[in-house]
């Protein structure tokens, strides 16, 4: 697949992404709309830019894999598979309708493109663990990238799994959405995680902290992190609902999705947001 070399292209690639987020979102009735919005920066990024992957040949022994442990963000995976050309625009439409292979949660037996079936939260990064381990094992050489919520810390597993990277020098890269909202509210008075950052690296990993919603930052972490050798973590610093105003930062827009007036606003916000991309000098 062509990557997008120009900054200013993958930030309005991630404007369309928001948009599509949004009419998926508001045709449906039902979805989570912070973390997808929020998210669409890294996700762009991922897709566009970094990721080997190929949507002729979804299965791929040398694609690179992208896990989505928060399973419930896929509206943001599933615009960058369609706009990837992995399968139609016009299936965007059909996510949460029954029969269709866009589902609240994704299934890795359903759509082309998606490596893993997630739902219960906090099995990403075992996930990766077990792909990192058999490649070793196969003497493949691949990019492993799994993206995992703040709120997933709260699982035990997802710990289990940070101690397995590090004894067995697994080489993957994991993203964390630190966007410091999950369903029931701030990260911080639901259960406190204080530092992910020293508790990552009192686990032996090697972290690079940046500002996830800033595309320049967002590919200076990547490309620092492809350098490394062993577990690493990027620690992405997201606005929930990034690109709408009016929802940026609340947590009650977690699970909910915009009426169909909503969703005629957001997306006259984000047309100018995407005018103003067009204007800025090079």
């Amino acid at each position: 697949m062509q990557q997008i070399r120009d900054t200013k292209d993958l930030k309005l690639m991630a404007n369309t992404i928001r948009q599509d987020i949004i009419t998926m979102l508001s045709e449906s009735g039902s979805g989570h709309t912070a973390g997808s919005l929020g998210m669409a920066d890294i996700f762009t990024a991922l897709y566009f830019k970094f990721l080997n992957i190929d949507p002729k040949r979804p299965r791929s022994q040398d694609r690179d894999v992208l896990i989505l442990s928060n399973g419930h963000i896929c509206p943001v995976q599933y615009a960058c598979l369609a706009r990837a050309g992995f399968f139609p625009l016009e299936e965007l439409k059909t996510l949460r309708k029954i029969g269709s292979r866009l589902q609240g949660h994704p299934h890795r037996e359903t759509l082309p493109g998606i490596e893993t079936t997630s739902g219960p939260l906090g099995s990403g990064i075992s996930q990766g663990c077990g792909m990192a381990l058999a490649d070793r094992l196969d003497k493949r050489k691949r990019k492993i990238y799994i993206i995992t919520s703040d709120g997933e810390h709260d699982e035990g597993n997802t710990w289990e799994a940070i101690m397995f990277a590090v004894k067995y020098h697994l080489d993957i890269t994991v993203i964390i959405d630190r966007n410091r909202i999950q369903i029931g509210g701030d990260t911080e008075k639901v259960m406190p995680l204080r530092s992910l950052k020293k508790k990552y690296r009192s686990f032996g990993w090697k972290v690079i902290e940046t500002q996830g919603n800033d595309m320049d930052q967002i590919i200076w972490a990547v490309k620092k992190a492809e350098k490394m050798e062993g577990p690493r973590m990027i620690l992405a610093h997201t606005v929930p609902g990034k690109g709408v105003k009016s929802i940026e930062g609340n947590y009650q827009w977690h699970g909910k999705a915009p009426s169909q007036q909503e969703a005629q606003q957001f997306l006259e916000e984000l047309e100018k947001e995407r005018f103003r991309i067009i204007a800025e000098k090079k």
